[in-house]
């Protein structure tokens, strides 16, 4: 049995919210699991990242192994940084609009 720890989604259309858990390989995204080891929600700022590491390590201690989005956050609650906040650019009609005043304001 291939044991991953992976995310989970939770929550409504375009407001998810992530359960940490272990689940068997072979389970769907969203099924059975065996533990909840955590939680995350992006949409808070800052973001929400509560992971129980102590029994992370004990899977991780017994095979389990972790994806790569559950290793960037295990990092992350490690370091004790806050999570990184993703630079965005504005779209184009904003753009437009403050190129616009800037060019009003000359």
């Amino acid at each position: 049995m291939a044991v991953k720890i992976r995310l989970a989604r939770h929550g409504a259309k375009k407001h998810p919210y992530y359960r940490v858990v272990v689940a068997d390989g072979r389970m769907p995204r969203d099924g059975r699991y065996i533990e909840e080891v955590g939680r995350y929600n992006p949409l808070t700022t800052p973001k929400t990242i509560q992971l129980d590491l102590e029994k992370i390590d004990a899977w991780v201690a017994k095979g389990a192994q972790t994806s790569s989005t559950v290793s960037h956050l295990v990092d992350i609650v490690r370091s004790g940084a806050p999570a990184p906040e993703k630079v965005r650019k504005p779209s184009k009609k904003a753009q437009a609009k403050a190129a616009a005043a800037a060019k009003g304001g000359e």
